[in-house]
Parts: C-alpha cells; sequence; structure tokens
C-alpha cells in the first residue's frame, strides 16, 4: 500500500499556532510532502508525523516540550535518522535537531570533548585526529549519525566493544525531562537546584538502586546480562555500577531512545587512536574452528576481530584484491578479520607475534598473515563493510533489506552461529549472510524481506519468534546487542529480561514521563504484535534507485538536506508518487497527489544541485541526481526541448546574451546598488559578481617567444627544444564569466602557464560555438547533451591530431563529463591533474604562506583529489579546507535559479575561514561565483595560485 494514500492524522491548526509563537514558520513543517519523507528512518518501518519541528537550542525543545503537555501530544527526538529499529518515527511531533545543536568544545587537550547532540561522529573524531584521540563509540554509521542518536541508542561498532561504548565514556550530560526541567550533571548549581525541584525522583532513583543491589537474583541477572553487548530495554546496569541519582540518571539516558528525555549535550571522556595498525584476513574451515579462535583471541591485545559466514564472502569474493582462495572455501567454511593496534611500532609487532603464536594451533585454510600496509587494511575492512550492501544491490525490487543484531555469550558462538544459520534455511531466507563483531559474540544477520504480502509479513514474524527462542531460550543471549530496542524488539523485552526488571523498566519509564509523551512504543509496548505494524512499503519505482535502502548515509553529502529534500527523502517521495500514478490508472487521483507533485517539482527536482555526491556515500551506489535529471528531461515540453536543442546548437548566441546580461547586471549595479539589484533579481545576482569575459583568444607568437625567454630566466626544467602542443578548451564559465576586479582572464592565466613551461596552446576551431553539454545534461536533455559532446570530441579530436597531443580543460565539471564521454579515444585532463603531471615538474615555484582556501568540487571528489592536493601543498603552506562544505549546491545553473540552495549549502563557510583567509581557490567557475558570494572573499581557479606562485621575480609586483 502506498503511504500517502493510508490516512494521516493532521495536526490541528491550535497546535501548529502554538508552535510557531516561538519557532518561526520555516521550522514548523506542515506539507504533505515533507510529513511523507520525514516518515522514514533507516528501519522499515514508517509512520507519518503530524508534523515535523526543527530544534536550535534549548529554549526551543522546552518551548515545543511545553506545546505538547498543553495539547497532549507525543514527540519523537530524531538526529540523522540512521536508526535500524525504527526508533526515528513518529505519528505525532516529530522533532529535528538543527545546526545550532551541531557544537564542539575540547576539554582536557582532547582528553575529553563537549558535544551537541548534532555533531556528526566522523567530525568529530576528524577534530579529535590531530591529538591522537576519538571518541569511544565507532558505529558502521558513524560519517553519518550524530551524537544524540549514538548516546541515545548506546551504539557501538566493531572496536569500541563494551568498554569503549558511550554508557563507560560517558563523563557528564546536561538532559532535559519531558516537564522542561534542565540538570546539567557537570555543574553544582544545576544539580543542587535539580535536587530542589526533582527530590522524589532522585530519591526513587537512589531507592530502586539500592533495592537493585541488595536483590542478588536480579543484579546477577543484571551483571551477566551485560558481559556481552545489550541494548535490549533501559541501561539497568546504572543500578549497580552506580550509587549516586544523578550518575543513576545520566546513565539511564544512554540507551534510552529519546523516551527519557532530550540529551541536549554530552562530554566524553575520549580514547586513544593509535596510528599503528595491522590487518590480517584469516580462513577457517568451518565455524567451529574460527569461533574457538576468537576465545583464543579475546584475552589478548586485539582491537577487533569480525566474524564472516561462507555467505558473507561469497557475496565479496569477487571484490578486487581479495585473495584468489577465497572463492575456493568449502561450504561451511568462515573467516576471521583481525586488527592489532599500538602506540608504537615495537608494541604492535609484539601483539602481532603473540595473536599468531595464539593462531598457530588452529587448523586453517592458509598460514595467517598480518598487514601493515594501509592500503591492504582498508581494503580487508572495506570488503567487510561491504557485505551489507551486497545484499542490498542484489535483492528483488520492491524487498527491504534487514539487518537483525544479537549476541551470544561467547563460550556459545560457535555453536550459535550454526543453529542462526539452520533457523534462517528453514525459513526460506536462503540469501541470508552472517557477520559480526566476534570478540563480543555480537552476529548481525541480514536477509531481503518483502513487506507487500502478508504471507510474507507471517513468515518474518515466524522468523523473528524463531530468534527470540534460539537467543533467548537457548542462549540466554540479547535480542538487540547495539542498534536498539526501537519498535522492533519492543514486544519482546519482557521475554529477555522477565517480569521483575521489566516492571523495573516499566516504573522507570513513569518516573520519567508519566504521561508517556515521549517516544511511545519504543522500548516498552504492551502491543505483541508491534514490531508488524508501519511496516514500510518498498514500490518499485525507477531502476535507477530502486536498490536504496534508505539508509540516509547519503544525507550528510547533500547540499539540499534540510532546506527542502535529501536524497533518501527523494527517493522515499518519488516511490510514493509511483506507487499513487500506478493506482489512478484504476481510480481518481487524489488532490493530495496533487499537492505533492507540484510541492515535488520544486523540493525535489528544482532543488538538487545534481552533483551525484550522494553516490560516494550510498552502500549500493545510488546517484539520485541521475533520477532527478531522468525527471527534469520528462518535464520538458516539445518546445522547450526545441528551445533547448537551438541553445546547445547556437551556443556561441546564448554566451554572448549572457555576457550582455553581466554588463547590463554591473550597469544597473552602479545605479540601483547591489542589494536592491539582488532583491529585483530573486537572488540570482550575487555579490562579487564577476564581469562579462572577453573573447577568448590565442596568444600570439611573439608572446611565445617572450614566454620561452622568461621559461629561461625562470629555469624551467625539462622544456621541450620544439614547444610542445597542449590543446586548451576553455570551458563555457570561463568564456562567459570573466574577473570582478579586472585580473587576467583564466583563459589568458593558463595560456601563460602553458607558456612558461615551455608548451605551445591550440584553441579547437570554432570555439566559440563548442560546448561539452553538461548545461543540457543537467536538465536532462541527454540527446541534445550528447550532440553538443559529439560536435565538440570532433573539434579537439582535429585539433590535437587525433590523440597526438594532450587536451586540457578548465573546469572540473566538464572535464569530467568529457573523460566519461570521449576519454577512452582522447586524451583528455582536468587543469589540476594536467597542472600536476606536466607543470609542476617544469615551473619553480615560490610558495605563498598562506592561508587559502580550497574548495574541492563535486566532480573533483569523484575523480580523485590527490592530484588537486599536491598542486595545493606546492604553491601554499596553509591550506584550509572548511569541514561544512561538500557540494557548494551551485550546481550550474542552480546558483542562479534557485540561489536558496547554494546559500544554504555554504550558510557555514564564512565562520569556519579564518580571519586571515583573504581569499580561495576551486575548479569550477560557478562554483567560485557561489563561494565569493557566501565567504565574502574571491574564490578563483588553482590556476590562478599555480601562475601567482610560478612568476619570475620582475614580474612580481
Amino acid at each position: 500500500m502506498s503511504l500517502s494514500t493510508s490516512s494521516s492524522v493532521v495536526a490541528s491548526p491550535v497546535l501548529i499556532a502554538a508552535l510557531r509563537t516561538r519557532l518561526p514558520e520555516v521550522r514548523v513543517i506542515t506539507d504533505p510532502l515533507r510529513l511523507l519523507t520525514w516518515g522514514s528512518d533507516a528501519s522499515f518501518y514508517r509512520m507519518l508525523p503530524q508534523v515535523v519541528t526543527v530544534v536550535e537550542d534549548e529554549a526551543d525543545v522546552a518551548h515545543v516540550l511545553a506545546v505538547a503537555r498543553v495539547h497532549h501530544m507525543h514527540l519523537t527526538f530524531r538526529a540523522a535518522g540512521t536508526s535500524l529499529s525504527g526508533q526515528a518515527v513518529t505519528d505525532g511531533i516529530l522533532v529535528l535537531l538543527g545546526d545550532g545543536f551541531a557544537t564542539y568544545a575540547m576539554e582536557s587537550d582532547g582528553l575529553s570533548v563537549c558535544l551537541g547532540p548534532g555533531m556528526i561522529g566522523a567530525e568529530v573524531n576528524r577534530r579529535l585526529a590531530p591529538l591522537g584521540r576519538k571518541i569511544g563509540p565507532d558505529p558502521a554509521s558513524i560519517a553519518t549519525c550524530k551524537i544524540g542518536g549514538i548516546a541515545a541508542n548506546n551504539a557501538s561498532g566493531m572496536c569500541c566493544g563494551t568498554s569503549q561504548n558511550s554508557y563507560r565514556t560517558l563523563k557528564s550530560m546536561r538532559v532535559m525531562l519531558a516537564d522542561g526541567t534542565l540538570l546539567d550533571s557537570a555543574d553544582p548549581l544545576s544539580i543542587a537546584a535539580f535536587q530542589k525541584s526533582h527530590g522524589m525522583l532522585l530519591s526513587a532513583l537512589a531507592q530502586m538502586g539500592h533495592d537493585t543491589r541488595t536483590n542478588p537474583t536480579l543484579s546477577a541477572l543484571i551483571r551477566r546480562k551485560y558481559k556481552i553487548k545489550n541494548t535490549t530495554g533501559y541501561s539497568l546496569n546504572a543500578l549497580v555500577d552506580f550509587s549516586d541519582p544523578v550518575d543513576i540518571l545520566c546513565h539511564l539516558m544512554i540507551g534510552s531512545e529519546g523516551t527519557l528525555g532530550f540529551i541536549s549535550s554530552i562530554s566524553y571522556d575520549t580514547v586513544p587512536e593509535h596510528l599503528h595498525k595491522a590487518s590480517a584476513l584469516v580462513f577457517f574451515p568451518d565455524i567451529r574452528s574460527a569461533c574457538d579462535a576468537v576465545l583464543a583471541l579475546k584475552p589478548l591485545a586485539v582491537s577487533a576481530v569480525e566474524l564472516l559466514d561462507r555467505a558473507a564472502l561469497r557475496s565479496v569474493e569477487n571484490k578486487a584484491g581479495l585473495p584468489p582462495i577465497i572463492r575456493q572455501l568449502g561450504a561451511g567454511a568462515a573467516a576471521l578479520l583481525i586488527e592489532i593496534r599500538g602506540a608504537d611500532a615495537t608494541t604492535l609487532a609484539s601483539s602481532i607475534a603473540v595473536a599468531l603464536t595464539a593462531l598457530d594451533v588452529f587448523e586453517t585454510v592458509e598460514p595467517a598473515c598480518f598487514s601493515t600496509d594501509p592500503a591492504q587494511c582498508e581494503m580487508y575492512w572495506n570488503v567487510r563493510k561491504g557485505t551489507f550492501p551486497s545484499v542490498g544491490a542484489m535483492r528483488a525490487a520492491g524487498t527491504t533489506v534487514i539487518i537483525e543484531d544479537v549476541a551470544f555469550p561467547l563460550e556459545s558462538l560457535a555453536q550459535a552461529t550454526l543453529d542462526l544459520q539452520a533457523l534462517l534455511h528453514h525459513h526460506g531466507y536462503h540469501e541470508a549472510i552472517i557477520f559480526g563483531h566476534a570478540l563480543e559474540g555480537n552476529l548481525h544477520f541480514v536477509f531481503t524481506q518483502d513487506f507487500g504480502h502478508e504471507l510474507e509479513v507471517q513468515r518474518y514474524s515466524r522468523l523473528m519468534d524463531g530468534v527470540c527462542e534460539l537467543v533467548v531460550g537457548k542462549y540466554q543471549g540479547s535480542l538487540k546487542a547495539e542498534h536498539g530496542t526501537g519498535r522492533n524488539m519492543a514486544p519482546f523485552v519482557e521475554l529477555e529480561w522477565g517480569r521483575e526488571a521489566t516492571d523495573l523498566m516499566r516504573h522507570i519509564k513513569q518516573l520519567f514521563d508519566p504521561a508517556c509523551m515521549l517516544n511511545p512504543g519504543v522500548i516498552l509496548n504492551a502491543n505483541p504484535q508491534a514490531h508488524l505494524e508501519h511496516l514500510k512499503p518498498m514500490p518499485m519505482a525507477n531502476k535507477l534507485v530502486d536498490k536504496c535502502i534508505e539508509c540516509g548515509f547519503c544525507e550528510p553529502k547533500c547540499p539540499s538536506h534540510q532546506l527542502t529534500l535529501s536524497p533518501r527523502q527523494r527517493i522515499i517521495a518519488w516511490r510514493d508518487m509511483s506507487a499513487n500514478a500506478a493506482a489512478s490508472a484504476v481510480a481518481n487521483a487524489t488532490s493530495q497527489k496533487n499537492v505533492m507533485t507540484d510541492a515535488y517539482l520544486y523540493m525535489g527536482l528544482d532543488t538538487c544541485a545534481g552533483c551525484g555526491l550522494c553516490s560516494t556515500a550510498c552502500p549500493v551506489g545510488i546517484d539520485t541526481g541521475a533520477l532527478v535529471r531522468e525527471l527534469r528531461g520528462q518535464q520538458h515540453s516539445t518546445l522547450s526541448r526545441l528551445v533547448r536543442q537551438w541553445t546547445g546548437e547556437h551556443f556561441s548566441t546564448v554566451a554572448a546574451v549572457s555576457r550582455l546580461g553581466l554588463d547590463l547586471g554591473h550597469l544597473a549595479k552602479t545605479v540601483v546598488g547591489e542589494r536592491a539589484l539582488t532583491a529585483v533579481s530573486g537572488g540570482a545576482w550575487r555579490r562579487h559578481m564577476p564581469r562579462a569575459a572577453s573573447a577568448v583568444t590565442l596568444m600570439t607568437k611573439k608572446r611565445i617567444n617572450n614566454a620561452a625567454k622568461t621559461a629561461i630566466a625562470n629555469k624551467v626544467i625539462n622544456a621541450a627544444a620544439d614547444s610542445e602542443i597542449v590543446v586548451y578548451f576553455p570551458s563555457c564559465g570561463s568564456r562567459i564569466f570573466g574577473t570582478e576586479n579586472g585580473e587576467a582572464a583564466l583563459p589568458d592565466v593558463i595560456q601563460t602557464l602553458l607558456l612558461r613551461a615551455g608548451y605551445t596552446p591550440r584553441l579547437p576551431r570554432d570555439l566559440a560555438q563548442l560546448c561539452c553539454g553538461q548545461m543540457l545534461a543537467s536538465q536532462g536533455l541527454s540527446d541534445q547533451a550528447d550532440a553538443s559532446c559529439q560536435q565538440l570530441e570532433h573539434a579537439l579530436a582535429e585539433a590535437s591530431e587525433y590523440g597526438r597531443y594532450r587536451i586540457v580543460t578548465d573546469a572540473s565539471a566538464c572535464g569530467l563529463r568529457m573523460q566519461q564521454q570521449m576519454g577512452a579515444r582522447l586524451p583528455v585532463q582536468d587543469f589540476h591533474d594536467f597542472a600536476y603531471d606536466a607543470l609542476l615538474p617544469r615551473l619553480a615555484l615560490t610558495k605563498q604562506t598562506g592561508p587559502i582556501a580550497l574548495h574541492v568540487n563535486c566532480s573533483a571528489q569523484k575523480s580523485g583529489t590527490s592530484k588537486l592536493q599536491a598542486v595545493m601543498a606546492a604553491c601554499v603552506e596553509q591550506i584550509i579546507q572548511p569541514a561544512s562544505v561538500g557540494c557548494c549546491g551551485f550546481g550550474g545553473d542552480r546558483g542562479f535559479a534557485v540561489p536558496e540552495l547554494n546559500q544554504h549549502a555554504l550558510r557555514k563557510v564564512e565562520a569556519e575561514l579564518p580571519a586571515g583567509c583573504a581569499c580561495g581557490v576551486s575548479t569550477n567557475r560557478t562554483c567560485e561565483i557561489g563561494l565569493s558570494a557566501e565567504s565574502g572573499r574571491p574564490y578563483r581557479s588553482v590556476a590562478w595560485l599555480l601562475e601567482l606562485c610560478s612568476r619570475p621575480p620582475a614580474e612580481i609586483e
């Protein structure tokens, strides 16, 4: 069933008005399209919120809580939405964390760090890395998930085990309860105030802790359950580990999944991040011998041991770089991926030797061998991480991928794994794979599921009943080891913990949230069928995106995320709209469908930069931009297509008109002022707008001779006796947009560099008419774009004498398209790649001190940045790369057509550039226009920097 056709409760106007007494309208979301797209997280559940709010500070949270109490509404807090058990969806108020909660403060020289819940985990580790520290939790989603989710789910990962998770590394926190009261556990004044206002709560927690510690049966159960990973239910270990009620309260918040309160900041004790690492992929003839080896490795200085069953290995056995033996393993074989870390090389070598000695007593398919080569180790771990997406990529359209998460006592791991394999096969899940964090007895099993048919839902139900019987009944393990209880395991909490412990959890929930306002149905749920309700539909929509698993890993890469839609949300909406379109073939379309379709034109299509960076983070490699381009193409009328075809065929006229528009714009600016012109143009006129470019001309012979003399004076290395020809194709952007302040135009700068290095530039014939078609391709007009590209290829083939001479272009977006379209036939290079290969060896450079900002645009990110980084390192001592900037959101013409996309994508850039950073460089002219406008600093091509650094002293002012 299509979700938008299932009824959802619409928030009352009175509730919306109450929320907007503090929150601006833009942060109170009520339109059907975004309610739909915020109704999914990474799990296989979907619920439509009545309203979505975005909170930026504690006062916002207190306001939303107060409104919810008055209106008897329930709410759910959401960080990144990578939750796998349905914790981040609701049919009430969904509360999103805004940029204001992405705070970071290092403490004690990096030994601890105070974080807002909106910080992405990987960004925290990036900032701590220079100090050799990191946070303890290391979930697989750390590049996407946020601190709020990491703490609220007590997420762990491959290396943190049970000793470095949020519970164990918590230093202090600020938490807001359902009644709006704030407690800062690091502030004695806050604690004293809380004791006065909530003394009864603290007394109840103290008494609960005392009663639990003095109950030998219950305390023994709790201690046993937390010897292995366990996130089922509340963190009852807080009651036996601590006696201070504030400590109990804070540690109960860890893993509480937003059901007890809101963590507005958290301080972690950090852990060492050793740079010395080694990994080994060891194959065993069977699972039992692999698990016996895990027991031998457990007491050693081993950081991680990942178990992979034969099905998991089979899913990745054709990956490049893996040993050939992997394809010859027997049906029952298994592997251990082992990582060892050390503070120094000597410690690492010693730990490796001890581990090899322990492994020597076990039968292995081939001798164990550790590698310290970072590339080899990274390949091993990428293969391990690739097992989950490999199942997702191979699944049937219309099905979803489920990853379940259990833990067994380590001594039972071998037999439990075999039993789990048998259980999956018994229920017909023959494609399932098993892998996991073996040192902690933690197994993940991945399988595909169709929730579109009742019989399939019942099959899943029988499987889960079997899993519960196996994990709890036979092995006394954990039904949820690190993914959180969520909606998925809430009905089974009492089965795992028993009545006494579960009643304790119910008492905790009642103490903190007596009105059950916070995330109801999560962790505790009296409905035995709750895990089978609100199942997410996954209708087929388009082969480009049908493999999407809605994990959300793409979202940090997307410039329109939280402006309009993210790639995940674009796919969610298109799936729903496609299902509605299919239904409308036999029934009249609903008015809601029409509203959503109209909204999607702007939110889904117009505000997509089409950069494709989402594919670089997607586990199954989906480029949502490709879908957007296809849909944009479908929107064009016959007349529109003819106009754009004419554009491609008469590009010189289009460029001339564009340059005239720039001239008129600058004239208007002198009359009405830049601010007024920006307002009148709807934001299309940008601060630091360049002037129109002059016609590109080839350097004269006289200039060539002068440049040759300059090359000799400049001690050019390896300059050819007869100048080597380089075909230079100035991109459309550099032929339309000149400079702001009368500096040399980019085509002149690049030709100067070529001459200075002893090359002879050559321009293709009829340059003014040539275009690679990137502009048309971004509009979904692939036929017209290909025609332009073919015309360009003919001209470049002629100019390069059919590949005899290298071809260089000055825009990374155009360079990438040209390489994709003609790279197999012609030697096309982006300028910075050519500069590294052919200019740096021939130029004597004088380094600038900097700092100079570097923006690596999307095309350069996708094609590789090592050469660009090397060119920058040769030119400047201090390089600044703002962490908040991925795609700048300019997206070709998007920066002019929907400037709010560029502004949203770069909303943090100005604050992240230090005061001494006066300028920046990039490799795409339009990106540079947007960066200049939003940063307040001029951005130019990296060619400008290289020309500046290679000037002979006589030419330097």
